[in-house]
């Protein structure tokens, strides 16, 4: 008992430092502004700049690749850039678009949204430049499937500075963050507790064995079966949330521009009970970052498996996830809490806050929003899963044994994610993931150069043959 009661201890005390590493924050009027998100804003900011704001001149060509304009029947890969597409949107939409939303609201007030569509917007930015390096650095194994992400561009952009053991050092410092960060913990977690609260159904072992049952028969099949799976559930899990949003400000219609009113206002005038202007700028822009991992380095893995032979053309597919994720399914999100009226003296916060506003209109709700969270949750979790295949196989190498081995010990970890007090290990994963944030945005910027380049020639090429 005794070792066991220090082990916990040293665990809490271990994840809690790191944890307070990771999130530092600095004041600033008064709020606190944690640097992470200071390291992924700017990095959004930076990129949007540097690249002639790439992020909306390109919107309209990234619609074009990805309806499959510019097919190139040569193209190498393993899945096609929508289901690269769809695959990374099931790892970055989900509770953060329920939840996330409804506490940058609860701490910032209504004006925090238009800070969070702002910061969707330069992310998209970010999620092209990562993306393009993710398929130009990709790696084909000898049996024919890619590997790719920042484990792999990172040694590239150190040793252009010749520094190629820091380059190495640092590309395994992101895997190992990422293997760590893979972990689906939260995601089952809260989809027992809706479950719990909606049902009654209160047996966390069953229900973690029998969600750690599906995603092994999803995951088993490697990245063209979780993409088969992403690309039919992400549009389905969508539309049953957006359908239930949208009848509920389509009952609210004459409201709506009162409602934008009330975000642009309490985004330049918020009131001080919401830390003022800072505080609202730094709770939206926190929340986006949490919402679609622009710059965290995750999307670019699954985007790395997408069939083409141009990196370009798969970062114009990478920048419309921060667009649907954030500008679309958070504002929409905010938009049904801001018309209910649900955020205004609510002693509510996360996804209580959402189902509450969705209840008001329609009282069955709470149950449509377990099976969203449940379907969002494990469009994240088998996401997540390749991630962290990925980082494992470029660790440990990518024999099937290897693979089968993580496939195993993830599955495991899946079985246990229900059980309460767990707390810990969510602060842990969180550190972890914000980690992987540290040394793939300094490869962005050693190789955003290189970008700008490809990218100019890609322009070039693609108006000549017009």
């Amino acid at each position: 008992m005794v070792t066991e009661f220090s082990f916990r201890q040293g665990f809490e005390w271990f994840t809690n430092h790191l944890s307070s590493v990771v999130f530092y924050a600095f004041p600033v009027a008064g709020v606190e502004i944690p640097m992470v998100v200071l390291w992924l804003v700017s990095g959004a900011i930076i990129s949007t700049f540097y690249l002639g704001f790439i992020n909306v001149r390109g919107f309209v060509h990234a619609l074009k690749v990805v309806g499959g304009r510019y097919k190139d029947p040569k193209q190498q890969g393993d899945i096609t850039p929508f289901q690269a597409l769809t695959t990374a949107l099931s790892g970055t939409v989900g509770t953060g678009n329920i939840a996330g939303v409804a506490v940058a609201i609860t701490l910032g007030g209504p004006g925090a949204t238009f800070w969070m569509i702002v910061a969707g917007i330069l992310g998209m930015s970010l999620k092209f430049v990562e993306c393009t390096l993710a398929v130009k650095y990709r790696h084909q194994a000898p049996d024919g499937t890619f590997s790719g992400g920042p484990m792999y561009y990172i040694p590239v952009a150190l040793a252009k500075f010749n520094l190629p053991r820091l380059g190495k050092a640092l590309a395994i410092f992101f895997a190992v963050a990422c293997v760590f960060g893979s972990t689906a913990f939260v995601h089952v977690n809260q989809g027992f507790a809706q479950v719990k609260g909606v049902t009654g159904f209160d047996n966390a072992w069953l229900f973690g064995a029998l969600y750690a049952l599906l995603v092994a028969v999803v995951i088993i099949g490697g990245i063209k079966s979780i993409a088969n799976v992403t690309s039919k559930l992400v549009p389905i899990m969508c539309a049953i949330y957006l359908t239930a949003a949208l009848i509920i400000i389509g009952g609210h219609a004459s409201a709506v521009p009162a409602a934008f009113m009330t975000i642009i206002h309490g985004a330049f005038a918020p009131e001080a009970a919401y830390g003022g202007f800072i505080g609202v700028l730094i709770q939206g822009f926190r929340r986006a970052a949490y919402s679609n991992e622009a710059g965290i380095g995750s999307s670019p893995i699954a985007h790395a498996a997408a069939q083409t032979r141009q990196p370009v053309s798969q970062g114009f597919v990478a920048l419309l996830e921060p667009f649907i994720d954030t500008v679309v399914i958070c504002t929409i999100t905010a938009l049904v809490i801001i018309l209910t009226g649900a955020y205004l003296g609510a002693d509510l916060d996360g996804v209580r806050l959402t189902s509450s506003a969705f209840a008001s209109v329609f009282e069955w709700f709470p149950g449509v929003l377990m099976v969203a969270l449940l379907l969002f949750g494990f469009s994240t979790v088998i996401s997540w899963s390749y991630y962290g295949l990925k980082s494992w196989s470029y660790l440990f190498g990518e024999t099937t044994f290897n693979q089968n081995l993580f496939k195993v010990l993830f599955c495991l970890v899946v079985s246990i994610g229900a059980v309460p007090n767990i707390l810990a290990v969510f602060d842990l994963i969180d550190s972890m993931i914000f980690l992987m944030a540290l040394p793939n945005i300094l490869a962005i910027y050693l190789l955003m150069p290189e970008v700008k380049q490809d990218l100019k020639a890609y322009w070039h090429k693609i108006q000549t043959e017009k």
